[in-house]
């Protein structure tokens, strides 16, 4: 599971052969969401408020570079690092 981004303790991560819909996973202490890239909504999982907020923004500016690995993924490609939140 390739991580994709790291920023204030946040680790973004992309499983290989995942299932659909598109979306990454975000790790922040012990805490685990997964997050769909379309909708930004936490599919599974939790995130504290403020770790939460900042994977959304994140995401909000990255949202094509995120499908973009989602689709490396598939097809079993190495995935491109993203620009952390700053």
């Amino acid at each position: 599971m390739p991580t994709i981004s790291e920023f204030f303790g946040i680790l973004i991560r992309m499983y290989y052969d995942d299932h659909n819909p598109p979306h990454f996973h975000a790790y922040y202490s012990e805490y685990e969401a997964t997050v769909s890239i379309e909708t930004l909504e936490i599919m599974e999982g939790a995130l504290p408020r403020r770790a939460k907020a900042l994977v959304i923004e994140w995401a909000m500016d990255h949202r094509q570079d995120l499908l973009n690995d989602w689709h490396l993924a598939e097809q079993h490609k190495p995935l491109n690092k993203i620009e952390p939140l700053e």
